[in-house]
């Protein structure tokens, strides 16, 4: 009952709808090349290496958490790497494979950067996953030169699970947040997303 309770409201669909925001991102991070890699990016904490690293880790951590994990971090921790692009692709593939395993909608996820003790409803992990890939999706085009336009139905659901996942508060402005306090929401509906989570739809500007 309480798992049902904490599920209410997140999108039905998320599966999918995650599986294309990351074969996206595939596609947007297959398009780099090797001396783009310390390039700035929208996460100003992390230039274009850094931050796929991060993204390589969460596909790792996910992974394991949707295959069961409940007491090994190590596999969230960031790590360099000389192939970027590649273990950013291999790390999407493994992400996309467990979250399509079977029964991994009934499981809870252990998510030790939010909280170290309990789970996550499965449907509601994905869609912190999902939200996340959307926008670090973008912030690599947008790093590249060419910020990505998503699927009309995918910002839909990445404003809903913001409105409903993503605090607002003092927490947006201390260091390593993921997000940045929200701008002024105008603009498309992707444009309101971007400035919903701090980032400028025309960085760098």
């Amino acid at each position: 009952m309480e798992q049902r309770e904490a599920e209410r409201g997140f999108v039905v669909d998320i599966q999918e709808l995650n599986r294309r925001a990351v074969r996206q991102s595939v596609e947007i991070v297959s398009s780099a090349r090797e001396e783009q890699w310390d390039l700035p990016t929208p996460c100003a904490q992390w230039n274009l290496r850094q931050l796929l690293a991060h993204m390589t880790a969460q596909n790792n951590g996910f992974a394991a958490a949707a295959d069961g994990e409940t007491e090994d971090d190590s596999v969230w921790r960031e790590q360099p790497t000389a192939d970027p692009g590649g273990d950013y692709l291999r790390s999407a593939e493994r992400v996309i494979s467990a979250f399509d395993g079977p029964d991994v909608m009934g499981r809870e996820f252990w998510l030790p950067e939010i909280r170290r003790v309990g789970g996550f409803p499965a449907r509601m992990a994905i869609s912190f996953h999902f939200l996340d890939y959307v926008v670090h999706g973008w912030d690599v085009g947008a790093a590249l030169g060419a910020p990505p336009k998503f699927d009309d139905d995918i910002v839909e659901a990445a404003l809903e699970v913001t409105r409903r996942a993503v605090p607002v508060g003092p927490s947006r402005s201390l260091p390593g947040s993921p997000f940045a306090p929200p701008l002024p929401a105008e603009g498309s509906d992707q444009d309101r997303l971007l400035r919903l989570l701090g980032r400028s739809p025309a960085w760098p500007a």
